[in-house]
């Protein structure tokens, strides 16, 4: 394509008129324009071969007349403009008339001049305003052509939303990252995605004060209720009408947060294996001599017997629990096969049933991947998923207790949701959640949860807890398919 500058030095023109009396008329004029420009006229009479060289688009502009036999020019530009082309065509009409003016103007004529009111300068004037204005548009479409790539093809959410931050216009890596068409964005607005009321305060506040908002980390929601970690940029813009609007950049960093957390989590359930088997080592030998030395008290007197008994009894029970420790800190899973996390969920609720009865909690399941197969120990991942169900219920309210279930999947996912409506997680004791003999219960070792994000790292799945004091708590695990 050339530029506008070299266009207009060298301009090809063809002329369609059945009459070729108008064409000599119009060749005059064009041959009387003074300047630079040289001019090449060419002129075909009929309406097919006028069309098929518009689409060959070998000329630079294109005069058309109203009327051309059975059809006419209007006629002409619309069917040029359907089959995409894009040169400038001017409409010549014999008279005056305010209608077709109108219809060529809609129909995609970059001119409209009466055959009768035609002078050099006229002519000139059209020509030169007609070529410089496709240029123009020309660059305009290619340099949309190219910042659309860009936000269609980066893998960044990237979104125009309006002063109300209502959105106006996103990408295909929103869609695909929250699950919601563009038909559904375009009635939403950012806060509709935010976790929590507070962060759109924030928001909003930082808006206002500096008109931009850079890198800071939030937690949106997904359609399916998944929780995803960003980091949020937006920057306050003007249109050519002086009305603000904001370009927002959504980073999804919810890999890296996982990744982290599950770095922080196994690197303290590593210290605390270490710290277990020391302790084991060094209680059980003093233990052991204990044992030992019951052993050899065989002539003890009868009414010393119970003292007896009760030593060995508690030294047996040290023993069991010492056992229980290093297998709480350390779980395998040692036998994997295929099954499907909807019959081990079954198995852990069928478990549960007694307590879910006696604490009146009723059980709501909402199964959507009734093919979600993985490969796992059912024995080990049932004993997990029942370790949180029995949280939820010790947890949940005297009347109208209620849990929730779901199995959800997306495009490389399959997640498991347990819900309660019991009285939620102080925020500071969520971080020490799954610390092994960390508890808020009167009695409990605190190995329950410790035990479970054990196996279910074994099974290379992620979990998530959101929970807050009065609201309830809702635990994530998230398989790769």
């Amino acid at each position: 394509m050339t530029t506008a500058a070299s266009a207009m030095k060298n301009i090809s023109i063809l002329i369609i008129d059945d009459d070729e009396e108008d064409f000599i008329i119009l060749r005059r004029y064009i041959n009387q324009i003074k300047g630079n420009t040289t001019f090449t006229l060419d002129w075909c009479e009929h309406y097919q071969e006028g069309l098929d060289a518009i689409c060959r688009g070998k000329h630079a502009i294109y005069f058309v007349d109203f009327k051309l036999g059975q059809k006419t020019g209007l006629d002409l530009i619309q069917e040029s403009v359907s089959n995409n082309c894009e040169q400038p065509i001017v409409l010549l009409t014999g008279a005056g008339n305010q209608d077709i003016d109108r219809q060529a103007m809609q129909a995609g004529a970059a001119d409209y001049l009466i055959k009768s009111e035609l002078t050099t300068e006229k002519l000139e004037r059209c020509i030169r305003y007609a070529v410089a204005r496709h240029e123009f548009l020309y660059v305009l479409k290619e340099n949309e052509q190219k910042y659309r790539g860009i936000f269609e093809k980066t893998k960044d959410f990237i979104f125009i939303a309006g002063e109300s931050l209502a959105f106006l216009e996103v990408n295909q890596v929103g869609t695909a990252l929250f699950g919601y068409s563009r038909e559904e964005f375009s009635s939403m607005r950012l806060p509709d995605l935010l976790l929590y009321e507070s962060d759109g305060k924030l928001i909003k506040e930082t808006l206002e004060q500096s008109g931009e908002l850079n890198d800071m980390e939030i937690e949106l929601r997904a359609k399916n209720f998944q929780v995803i970690n960003c980091v949020l940029s937006l920057s306050a813009e003007k249109n050519a009408l002086g009305a603000y609007y904001f370009q927002g950049i959504i980073h999804d960093i919810t890999a890296l947060k996982n990744a982290e957390k599950a770095n922080l989590q196994t690197t303290r359930l590593k210290a605390t294996e270490r710290l277990v088997r020391i302790l084991a080592h060094e209680v059980r030998n003093p233990l052991n001599n204990i044992l030992l030395a019951i052993d050899q008290l065989e002539n003890i007197e009868e009414k010393d017997k119970i003292y007896l008994d009760i030593v060995s009894r508690n030294s047996n029970r040290i023993n069991n629990l010492i056992t229980e420790l290093l297998y709480a800190s350390r779980p395998s899973v040692t036998e994997l096969s295929e099954t499907t996390l909807e019959s081990v969920l079954e198995k852990s609720i069928a478990t549960a049933t007694d307590r879910l009865l006696l604490k009146k909690v009723s059980i709501e399941k909402d199964y959507r991947a009734p093919s979600a197969f993985i490969m796992a120990d059912p024995e080990k991942l049932s004993m997990a998923f029942l370790n949180i169900i029995i949280n939820g219920i010790e947890a949940s309210p005297a009347e109208h207790a209620k849990m929730t279930i779901s199995l959800l999947e997306d495009r490389a996912h399959y997640t498991v949701s347990i819900a309660d409506n019991g009285h939620g997680i102080d925020e500071e004791n969520l971080s020490r959640l799954f610390e092994p003999y960390f508890t808020s219960k009167s009695a409990g070792m605190g190995l329950g949860l410790s035990s479970a994000l054990s196996i279910f790292e074994s099974h290379k799945a992620l979990v998530q807890v959101k929970s807050a004091r009065g609201a309830g708590t809702t635990f994530h695990v998230i398989f790769k398919k």
